[in-house]
């Protein structure tokens, strides 16, 4: 039997209440007299064993009938269950019994079933029961050997577990201890508030920032003694209420070692805390042993108990060119722990977003007199400002070496550029210009360092920016420095982007060479290392900036000076070829004009040279002096203005001249420039122009009149050849004469002609009336294309309609309906047989556009503009002899117009003509 079956028959000899019941009930249930529980610990009956062993229901109705319980004794009808440990093995049978036999119904099945599970469950809980006071024993045993105290507490602060390491600590035995508050047995008197305070806390949130950590505290014992203890806290929830376990133990001891060997350790650490220079060392493993607080200053971190091989890339050293990392070995304090007594050393420490610094370091081992190493020391002496002075001035004397050697301004600003980043070992520099017409900066010369390969990002092509990008573009615009450190990605543009990234550019700096109070370039440079704002290098640039801006300043005077003098002579070179007179004075502070310059065209606009410019106003016809007055008035006030009058010159001609003139302030005075010209030839042609425009306009208005004239005095007599042609036809000897039928087609051409002509008069003179209602596009649009079927068909041509729900817009439907008509007999009549007519109609936001669209025979490109004048005829319809009158388009247009739309035209997609109407909504 194994060790759990024992625990289970113990517990089922000794606690069988429950059991009891469960019988019970089942010789209650099932009318039968026995009922029992039964384990493999006794002698089972024989069907009960045949139950355990098979692990399966067992239901007899007659035992000495079955060949495999016949000869059993007392029993006549068996019903049986197995029962199973939480394992899932049977251990066990529910069974009822009766001594005579009988059938066994679904109902007692089922019940015998119910119970066997519950008899099955009281059992596990027997057994649970049973292992949860063996496991208490166990701890209870394992808790009063150990030598820490144990003590467990309840959430009102009661002792609820005191074992006897904790009797022997604090002087209280077990029975003393439960019950009682921890605050009386063991916690000074000073931190009891805290003590109830940090329950009560926990109590209301459920969780302890103590739990789960070693803490040293003070506690006190029976006696009242106060002394150090280590105590490991863990706290966990039972029945919703927090319950907590601490292990504790007396330091007393390690607490005074550790004090003594603090206080030698704080009065070397303050000697050496007190150096300005940084001392580090490594124990007898190699490990870093000692910072102290200049050391830490330096590297900006403490000390990290990391081994040789890792002291390089922790503490980011460098070799003396301040771009090479250092390899672990060649670490001076590594070189000292090797046995190596290190002098005089110059190293770089440049730890990310942080400047780079220099040192100069000494290091020795540190061994015992019988040559045991003990460890290794060393101690930096920090030389960045001196190494920087004299950088900077070095960098200085190449700069102003570069400028004397330099026969150019260009030249000398990309030498200088140069000179810079060679000193201050900078990956690239560059030399921008702006371009003379300010629209953008392009680069003069550009320099990389030796070995550098960077021609991904410098390029050997022209390069150009606009005011605003690149770091050239962006110091032109701010006219200040630039220095970022962000990865290129806040100036440098995208196109070098990712250039730069690719070669580990990391820093750019750029600064404004000024000239005559603007920018006139930028020096720019890019560094492959993370270099951080310095204001003294910076000073120095702007400095070298400024001295290269007074160096190009200077040549490109010089240069300008030359090229002044050549312009000049081109500039009167071409001033005797033009006839007009250019012209500079100077306003006087007291209104007095002063002649400063005069072309030699004077002569020609004026008939001889002028002396005093205040003599002209005696020289105009007093009808033009007010407009003069008025211009030298705006003039004076600084203010451009022109004026055309006429001026009686030296030779006694009156001229039209025209003067225009722009004032200027330079240095606290007034000049303005001008020009002055002989406009009187222009003024007679534009005299005769006005004149012939005004006859012009003039015939046109009397064309119009005659047209509407006769268009009135046609429309009557045409109207009764009209009415007596209809009577004649009317008379049956007469309706078959074909004479009467081309008197009634012409009449009838004659006054649609005569309506034509008479819309179009009353359109264009505002006469004709425009009734704008409410009306449905599309409905129109319809009726329209429906009424024309007929004519399409005989043609024949195709006639497509795609015409959507429209809104309702204000109109006159007749005079729209007019313009259908026309727009779509024109289409078909225009459009060969087999052609397709299109009428589409859509809604916008502010309008509705109608298109009706041919396959005919088009209009040429060039005849578009005159397309909707009256009487124009395309050229493509005349020449095949299509009759027509050139009116039914300009009527149509009139119409659009009155109601606050357009009409357009234009080729079709596939050949023809496209109208297009627009309709405001």
């Amino acid at each position: 039997m194994t060790a759990h079956e024992n625990d289970l028959a113990t517990a089922y000899r000794t606690e069988t209440a429950g059991l009891d019941r469960l019988t019970r009930a089942a010789a209650r249930m099932l009318r039968a007299p026995m009922a029992e529980v039964c384990l493999p610990c006794g002698d089972p009956h024989p069907a009960s064993r045949y139950v355990m062993t098979e692990d399966t229901p067992l239901v007899v109705a007659d035992l000495q009938a079955d060949p495999r319980f016949a000869g059993t004794p007392d029993l006549a009808a068996y019903a049986g269950y197995p029962l199973h440990a939480p394992d899932g093995t049977p251990h066990g049978a529910f069974f009822v019994a009766d001594i005579v036999p009988r059938d066994w119904t679904d109902e007692d099945l089922a019940n015998l079933a119910d119970l066997a599970a519950a008899a099955e469950s009281e059992l596990a809980l027997r057994a649970a029961h049973g292992d949860v006071l063996l496991a208490s024993a166990r701890l209870q045993a394992v808790l009063d050997s150990t030598h820490d105290a144990f003590v467990s507490m309840g959430a009102d602060g009661r002792i609820t577990a005191w074992n006897v390491a904790a009797e022997r600590l604090f002087g209280w035995s077990t029975a003393e201890a439960l019950g009682r508050r921890a605050t009386e047995l063991m916690i000074p008197p000073h931190f009891r508030d805290a003590h109830d305070r940090g329950l009560a806390r926990v109590r209301r949130t459920g969780s302890s920032a103590l739990a789960g950590h070693r803490l040293e505290l003070s506690a006190i014992d029976r006696s009242g003694r106060e002394f150090p203890i280590e105590m490991t806290l863990q706290m966990h929830h039972e029945h919703g209420q927090p319950v907590f376990h601490a292990f504790l133990h007396d330091i007393s001891a390690r607490t005074a070692a550790l004090t003594e060997l603090a206080q030698e350790r704080a009065f070397l650490q303050a000697l050496l805390n007190s150096l300005d220079t940084g001392v580090a060392a490594c124990d007898s493993d190699g490990r870093l042993a000692q910072f102290n607080s200049a050391m830490r200053r330096i590297h900006g971190i403490g000390r990290h108990p990391v081994g040789a091989e890792s002291w390089a890339s922790t503490y980011h050293l460098f070799r003396a060119d301040g771009c090479t990392p250092m390899a672990p070995d060649e670490v001076p304090l590594a070189r000292a722990y090797a046995g190596e007594t290190v002098q005089h050393e110059e190293m770089v420490i440049h730890a990310p977003d942080r400047p780079a610094r220099r040192f100069l370091t000494n290091a020795r081992p540190i061994d015992t007199t019988d040559g045991r190493r003990l460890g290794a020391v060393v101690a930096m002496h920090e030389i960045t400002e001196a190494h920087r002075a004299e950088m900077l001035r070095r960098c200085r004397l190449a700069v102003a070496e570069a400028l004397s050697e330099a026969t150019s301004a260009r030249e000398a600003a990309v030498a200088a550029a140069a000179a810079v980043a060679t000193e201050l070992n900078w990956a690239c520099a560059e030399y921008w210009e702006v371009a003379e017409d300010q629209e953008c900066i392009e680069r003069a010369g550009s320099w990389s360092r030796p070995g550098a390969e960077l021609d991904s990002f410098t390029g050997a092509e022209p390069l150009a920016f606009r005011r605003g990008e690149g770091v050239p573009g962006t110091v032109w615009a701010s006219g200040t420095d630039l220095w970022s450190n962000d990865l290129l990605n806040d100036v440098v543009d995208a196109g070098r982007l990712a250039a730069g990234h690719r070669l580990g550019l990391r820093t750019a700096i750029g600064l404004p060479v000024h000239s005559d109070r603007r920018v006139a370039g930028v020096l720019a440079f890019f560094t492959d290392t993370g270099v951080a704002r310095d204001d003294d290098v910076l000073s120095v640039l702007h400095d070298i900036a400024g001295q290269t801006g007074r160096f190009v300043e200077r040549r490109r005077a010089e240069d300008l000076t030359l090229a002044l003098a050549a312009a000049r002579r081109d500039f009167d070179r071409v001033i005797q070829q033009v006839n007009d007179c250019f012209w500079t004075v100077e306003i006087m502070p007291d209104g007095y004009t002063r002649g400063v310059y005069l072309s030699p065209g004077a002569t020609g606009v004026f008939g001889g040279e002028p002396g005093d410019p205040e003599s002209q106003l005696d020289r105009m016809p007093p009808d033009d002096q007010k407009a003069f007055l008025q211009f030298r008035d705006q003039v004076i006030a600084g203010k451009p203005a022109e004026v055309e009058c006429r001026v009686i010159g030296f030779d006694g001609q009156t001229r039209w001249v025209w003067t225009r003139a722009v004032p200027r302030e330079e240095d606290g005075h007034l000049y303005v420039d001008g020009i002055s010209t002989n406009t009187t030839e222009r003024r007679e042609l534009a005299d005769q122009q006005t004149q012939q425009v005004r006859r012009l306009q003039e015939l046109d208005r009397m064309k119009d009149e005659l047209v509407a004239v006769v268009s009135h005095e046609l429309r009557n007599p045409v109207a009764i050849i009209a009415a007596y042609t209809e009577s004649l036809l009317e008379e049956p000897e007469l309706a078959g004469r074909a004479e009467l039928a081309v008197i009634e087609r012409t009449s009838a051409h004659l006054v649609h002609l005569v309506e034509d002509l008479l819309d179009l008069a009353r359109l264009e003179n505002g006469n004709s009336t425009i009734d704008p209602r409410p009306l449905r596009p599309d409905r129109l649009l319809r009726q329209a294309v429906q009424e024309h079927q007929r004519n399409a068909d005989v043609r024949p041509v195709t006639l497509v309609a795609e015409i959507g729900a429209l809104p309702v817009v204000p109109g006159d439907a007749a005079r729209l309906r007019q313009v259908l008509d026309n727009l779509l007999s024109n289409a078909i009549k225009y459009t060969p047989a087999g052609g397709t007519v299109t009428v589409t109609a859509e809604a916008g936001d502010t309008a509705i556009v109608i298109a009706v669209t041919d396959t005919g025979i088009g209009i040429p490109a060039d005849e578009y503009p005159q397309l909707f004048n009256r009487f124009f005829r395309a050229s493509t319809a005349t020449s095949r002899k299509i009759k027509g009158t050139g009116l039914g388009l300009a009527v149509t247009k009139a119409i659009v117009e009155a109601h606050g739309g357009t009409i357009g035209a234009a080729p079709g997609p596939v050949g023809g003509t496209r109208f297009t109407v627009t309709l405001p909504r």
